[in-house]
């Protein structure tokens, strides 16, 4: 079994959503029938990793996860700005390889670059200083102490916040020269193949020699990559 598959950006809240609901759906159909799972970020609209504890409307999804690994399937997963310090769950239950800020994988003998995407753009400094905040071991210490349902309600209200006034992502521009410039630094490293989340539009496209892929996202495209027999290809559910 030499399949693969690549998916991004669920933003995943409650079981009862549709796009909840049929990432579920897929995840078994995939089950013995895919050799790597790789999750490109932000598949869960909030996700801190507590030790011990889960937010009760991921339990579903973590279960599939779980019943996906049981068939045989590798997990890979990168963190995204939505989810981050994946830590115990991931790496200790779930058995995971996790990838903080990306990173390269051999897949049949090419290397691939696999990204979220967050950090394509070096010239936003304010993000690249949020995101440090976000990720530093001060905010980790304070969010293992704070109540679980504290924490959820305040990602909850940040989402929120940080929807209003703002376009849906599949609708904004597609910033192409900055990613095929992240892009072009990868592939003279030697990688093969880019591959990214982050920017909610599906894409590929040929640079020299490598292949650079976005994956789109499973809010209403529900897109997805495939790796099988050596080629790759993007697909909707």
């Amino acid at each position: 079994m030499n399949r693969d598959i690549f998916l991004a950006d669920a933003h995943l809240l409650h079981p009862r959503d549709l796009n909840y609901q049929r990432l579920l759906a897929f995840l078994a159909e995939q089950t013995g029938r895919v050799r790597t799972l790789y999750i490109l970020g932000d598949l869960f609209e909030f996700w801190v990793g507590y030790r011990h504890l889960v937010f009760a409307p991921y339990v579903p999804l973590l279960n599939a996860l779980a019943e996906l690994r049981t068939s045989g399937a590798d997990i890979v997963y990168v963190e995204g700005n939505h989810d981050f310090h994946l830590g115990p769950y991931f790496e200790q239950t779930l058995d995971c390889r996790v990838f903080p800020d990306g990173g390269d994988v051999e897949i049949d003998g090419k290397r691939v670059h696999l990204t979220h995407g967050d950090l394509i753009n070096g010239d936003d400094r304010g993000y690249r200083l949020l995101r440090g905040f976000l990720r530093s071991r001060f905010l980790k210490t304070l969010i293992a102490i704070a109540p679980g349902d504290l924490t959820w309600g305040i990602s909850r209200w940040a989402s929120r916040q940080s929807q209003k006034g703002h376009a849906p992502k599949q609708q904004r521009r597609l910033p192409e020269a900055k990613i095929d410039a992240y892009a072009r630094r990868r592939l003279k490293d030697g990688c093969a193949v880019v591959i990214t989340g982050h920017f909610h539009q599906p894409f590929s496209r040929q640079l020299g020699e490598g292949m650079v892929f976005g994956l789109g996202d499973w809010l209403t495209q529900y897109s997805y990559l495939v790796h099988e027999n050596g080629t790759f290809s993007l697909k909707t559910y």
